[in-house]
């Protein structure tokens, strides 16, 4: 396993008429600045869905609601190509402010979109939902992360995937989620992660929706379930990302993340999206905007 990731930050020139080939559409940056560092998943989904693939997909076998532990969330979805075998596998984790979210809501694009983007660059995508706070408190959303990467050593190799090669890679709260599972893992079982716009590092002083509802409403136990230190002791490779626009609080967060791997000789991979917002920078996945997905690719490449 490589442990010596370049620190990459990704700035693309937005332009004035049309857009570089991969960067964000002129109309889109204008819409997501106008909204400014706020998370408006709504109106940002209402933005990229006519960008997105509609049912049924082509090229692509779907297997939705696949069970990996006992609780009634503890479901995910698979997406494979129909010649997949021995690829590389990308387990996704939504956000959802730790007390909601899901895999995906009716027919909605998210989060299918990560896992068309990742059939059709190679992987196998694996889309899991977890149990929520306030009945489900810190770790149980991190131990069903472990539970699902349990479920793929054992089982993905019956789907065409690669049971060596898993990568993890979560938003918001998904990335808190993952970043817990890495921290407090005592053997790694995943070859990368990728963490975007996440906490790791808790602050009782910041008023973060379902952060007290999730790790406790006592705040003095929050150093020692914060995974900023485990991560930075951690062997995993970390891409860590936040956007432009993002709310200044998970800014803060990625490039205190970064620093203190630094400090440890072994800093993350880093990008910072230029002209996307928290929700943006996950809706735009499998659109012409490859900002993130550029990124990744490079990331999983990596360390194959």
């Amino acid at each position: 396993m490589r442990r010596s990731i370049v620190i990459a930050t990704v700035l693309l020139a937005l332009g004035s008429g049309s857009s570089p080939a991969g960067s964000m559409p002129p109309d889109k940056a204008e819409a997501i600045s106008a909204m400014g560092a706020l998370i408006n998943a709504p109106d940002t989904g209402k933005l990229y869905a006519p960008l997105q693939a509609k049912e049924p997909y082509e090229n692509v076998v779907v297997e939705r609601n696949v069970k990996y532990g006992p609780h009634d969330r503890n479901l995910l979805d698979l997406f494979r190509a129909t010649t997949s075998r021995n690829r590389p596998v990308l387990i996704f984790v939504h956000g959802g402010g730790y007390e909601r979210g899901d895999k995906r809501s009716g027919t909605s694009p998210y989060y299918d979109n990560v896992m068309l983007w990742a059939s059709n660059n190679g992987m196998l995508g694996v889309n899991m939902t977890y149990r929520l706070a306030p009945d489900h408190p810190w770790p149980a959303a991190s131990d069903d992360v472990a539970s699902a990467v349990a479920w793929a050593r054992e089982k993905i190799r019956d789907f065409g995937g690669d049971p060596d090669r898993i990568f993890l890679m979560g938003h918001s709260a998904g990335a808190s989620h993952v970043a817990s599972y890495l921290a407090r893992a005592t053997v790694p079982t995943v070859v990368g992660a990728i963490l975007i716009s996440g906490t790791f590092d808790l602050r009782p002083q910041v008023q973060v929706p379902g952060q007290k509802s999730y790790f406790g409403p006592n705040t003095e136990l929050w150093p020692e379930r914060s995974s900023i230190k485990g991560l930075a002791r951690s062997n995993v490779p970390l891409l860590v990302a936040h956007g432009e626009v993002d709310v200044p609080y998970y800014i803060d967060q990625a490039e205190t993340l970064k620093a203190a791997m630094c400090a440890e000789n072994r800093c993350p991979g880093f990008v910072a999206l230029k002209g996307h917002s928290h929700m943006s920078e996950v809706y735009s996945i499998n659109t012409g905007d490859t900002t993130l997905t550029d990124a990744v690719l490079a990331f999983v490449r990596e360390q194959r």
